[in-house]
This record gives structure tokens, C-alpha cells and sequence, in this order.
């Protein structure tokens, strides 16, 4: 069958580095605000809640919105859905900057929500991508490095808007910084969008995988989205997964919805450093989601794996949460450092080991419902945790996110290692 000739594509990096690039600079918007958010809460006299909800706005919008959107996946292919994706992020950096004036928050949140919906169209292709263009020896790599192009945009979310923005008086100067953010932002996501016109391909020539040779060679009419969905909520594995996988990237949320809020708390003045600390979290993140997938893909261990990541997210969390009031940042960047490695370092396992436990079942559709399980606990701990640190303070508001992760490990733990991609793979070689 000539059809079914397995060959890599040179164009595959090209295509994931793209992606890489536009997801960074969506990652980048949703918390660009949350990074200095005393600094806008007076710039457009607004609550700090109103501008913890424009980190959680991009959290609303995905769960109404990731089912619509995955079925256009599946219909329509993952180059329209990067077109999309590219096209409303760089329209919502241009709305934003119309939004330099005090009274203009509404403004703001509008962009926002642009951006939000674009988000939809980027948080779940990391699996479709390494599944349609890369081989089955680099599949969780691949991966991996897609998702860290939004690790490494909130990374930047963090560390860029302290920097550029300072806390001045004046609200004239303030605009000024606040329009040179926009601007950069809006310039970088148009670049962004005419790249994906250019480059972005369907799939490639030739399947890079068995396992993706015998799904473009499998019937395609009998494909129905729905009952995909259904099959995936059957499956108790799955169903395990996603709930567990939901509570720790909640988790994550949260913290990096509420960091600036938890290190002013306790070092007041230090804008700067809460913004790196929100990067040394995210970017020994990134080395740990890195190492995960490298890991993966030579041991094929996804369930041990995966325990292990999750007891030491928990274990760092406690850390950090009774090492936070001692005075010392230094210790604050190494307990934030080591959570860091694990919660994060944990992202690219959950859509790796759900594409396992649900092959031939679109990437697509299972990476999705894992991140709808993720924006719905993410709202509720960041609103939770948000409202237990002004009544009780930054301590108890940690406590309620070490809880949910003591839960999430002992239900990682009852997951079975049923992995059914590995097995296609292995049958056909």
C-alpha cells in the first residue's frame, strides 16, 4: 500500500515551532494583567477580583467553547483551526490597545475575551500536532515541546509587564508604559498569524507513524464526534485521569492567577520579584515537562511516571506553602522553583497518557476534555483560594490547594496503565 509508506516530514519542526510561538503569545495575554495587578487596579480604579477575572475569563469562555471547537478539529483539520487560533490573538491585541484610558476597562475586557477565544483554539492541539507530524520514537517530545511554548509565554507573561510597566503616579506615564506592552504584543501576533498563512500545513506527505498510518487508512464516514465523547466518558481510566489532571493544573492556575497577589502579601514592594518568581516556577516547569516527555518516550512508563510527578507536586506545594511567610525570597524561588518542576513538568504527561488510554480516539477530543476538567477546577480554586486569603489569609488559601492535591494522587494512583496506542505500535511493526 503506497499510501501507507511511514515517512517524516522535514517541514514538522517548522510547523511545531510555529505553534510553539502563537501559543506563547496567547499564553502571554492571559497573564499579563495578573502579573502587575495593583499597578491596573489603579490604572482603571477596578477591584482586584475584576482583574483576577481577566485571567479567568480565558478560563469561562474554553468550556462552553472547547466542544464546538474540537468537532471543527476533527471535521475541518488542524490547519484551520490554526488559522483561527493565530487570527483572534492578534485581534485581540489590537482591541486592548484601544484601551488606554482609565475609564476604557471595558475595553480591555473585550480584548480579553478575544484572546480567550482564540485560547480555544490552541490549548488542546499539542497531541493532534505530534500525533499528525511526528514518528512514534519522538511523539511525546514533540509534545512536549508544544506545550511548552505556553509554558514559556506565561513565563514571559510574568516577567515582561513588571519590567515594562512601573509603579508610577502619574497616570499619563503609566498609559504610555502600558500602550508600549500592547503594542509589542499586537506587532509580535500579526507576524505570528501571516507565518501560519504561509507555513502551516495540513499534515504531512506521507503518515510519520504506523499508528497514524492506520487511522488515515481506517473508514472515515463512520466517525461520529459525539459518540466519541461518549466512549471517552465510559472509560474509567480516562474519567480518572481527566478529574485528577484537572485538579492539578487547576492548581496551577490559581497560583499563577494569585502569585503577585501571595508575594506582595509578604514582601510588599517586590512587583518585580513576585513576576520572577512566577518565572522561575514556570520555566523549572518547562525543564521538567521536557524531561517528562523525553523520559516517556524511551521507558514508556506513562502511569509510574505520572504517580510520581503528582506526589512530588504535592510534597512541593507544601513546601512552598509553609515556606512562603519566613522573609527569605531566596527560599521562596527555590520551594517555587521546585514546584515548579513537577506541576508543570506534569502537563504533557496528561495528554500523553490520556492519548494512550484512549487510542484510536481523536487527541483532539481527550487533550480537550482534559483541559475543560482543568478552566472548570481552575475557576473555582482561584475564586476559593482568592477568597480564603482575604478572610484568612495566604496560608489557609495554600492549605486548600495542597488538599486537592492529596486527592488528585490517590486518584492517579487507581488509574490503570492500559495503553493502547503503544500496542498498535508494537502489533504492526
Amino acid at each position: 500500500d503506497a499510501a501507507a509508506e511511514v515517512r517524516l516530514s522535514r517541514l514538522r519542526w517548522a510547523v511545531l515551532l510555529l505553534f510553539s510561538s502563537y501559543s506563547l503569545c496567547n499564553a502571554f495575554q492571559w497573564i499579563q494583567y495578573g502579573s502587575v495587578n495593583n499597578v491596573f487596579m489603579r490604572f482603571y480604579g477596578v477591584s482586584a477580583f475584576a482583574i483576577d477575572w481577566l485571567s479567568m475569563s480565558y478560563m469561562l469562555i474554553y468550556i462552553p467553547l472547547l466542544f464546538p471547537v474540537a468537532w471543527l478539529l476533527d471535521k475541518r483539520g488542524l490547519r484551520l483551526i490554526a488559522l483561527a487560533g493565530s487570527a483572534l490573538n492578534a485581534v485581540g491585541a489590537w482591541v486592548k490597545l484601544g484601551s488606554l484610558k482609565p475609564h476604557l476597562f471595558p475595553v480591555t475586557v473585550l480584548g480579553q475575551v478575544i484572546c480567550g477565544l482564540a485560547q480555544v483554539f490552541i490549548l488542546g492541539m499539542p497531541s493532534p500536532i505530534a500525533s499528525v507530524w511526528f514518528g512514534s520514537h519522538e511523539v511525546s517530545t514533540a509534545c512536549s515541546i508544544a506545550v511548552f511554548g505556553n509554558q514559556l509565554g506565561i513565563a514571559a507573561g510574568f516577567l515582561v509587564p513588571p519590567v515594562l510597566i512601573p509603579n508610577v503616579e502619574d497616570v499619563e506615564q503609566l498609559a504610555y508604559h502600558i500602550s508600549i506592552m500592547f503594542f509589542m504584543t499586537a506587532g509580535v501576533a500579526s507576524a505570528l498569524f501571516i507565518l501560519v498563512i504561509i507555513v502551516f500545513k495540513e499534515k504531512p506527505p506521507n503518515p510519520p507513524s504506523r499508528a497514524q498510518a492506520l487511522i488515515q487508512s481506517g473508514p472515515t464516514a463512520e466517525y461520529s464526534y459525539m459518540q466519541s465523547i461518549l466512549r471517552l466518558l465510559h472509560n474509567a481510566n480516562f474519567l480518572l485521569l481527566m478529574v485528577s489532571y484537572g485538579l492539578n493544573v487547576g492548581c496551577f492556575y490559581a497560583l499563577s492567577t494569585l502569585l503577585n497577589r501571595m508575594v506582595i502579601h509578604h514582601y510588599p514592594g517586590e512587583e518585580v520579584n513576585a513576576g520572577r518568581i512566577g518565572l522561575t516556577i514556570v520555566l523549572s516547569g518547562m525543564v521538567g515537562a521536557l524531561i517528562s516527555g523525553i523520559w516517556l518516550d524511551k521507558t514508556k512508563t506513562y502511569k509510574q511516571t505520572t504517580l510520581v510527578v503528582y506526589i512530588m507536586s504535592l510534597v512541593g506545594m507544601i513546601v512552598y506553602t509553609f515556606t512562603l511567610s519566613l522573609g527569605h525570597l531566596w527560599v521562596v524561588f527555590v520551594t517555587a522553583g521546585l514546584l515548579g518542576f513537577f506541576m508543570t513538568g506534569y502537563l504533557p504527561l496528561g495528554f500523553e497518557f490520556a492519548a494512550e488510554l484512549t487510542y484510536p480516539e481523536s487527541e483532539g477530543t481527550s487533550s480537550g476534555l482534559l483541559n475543560v476538567s482543568a478552566q472548570i477546577f481552575g475557576i473555582a480554586f482561584t475564586i476559593g483560594q482568592g477568597q480564603i486569603m482575604d478572610c484568612f489569609g495566604t496560608r489557609a488559601g495554600n492549605l486548600l490547594l495542597c488538599s486537592v492535591l492529596l486527592l488528585g494522587t490517590v486518584m492517579t494512583a487507581f488509574i490503570k496503565a492500559d495503553l493502547r496506542r503503544q500496542q498498535a505500535n508494537l502489533k504492526n511493526e
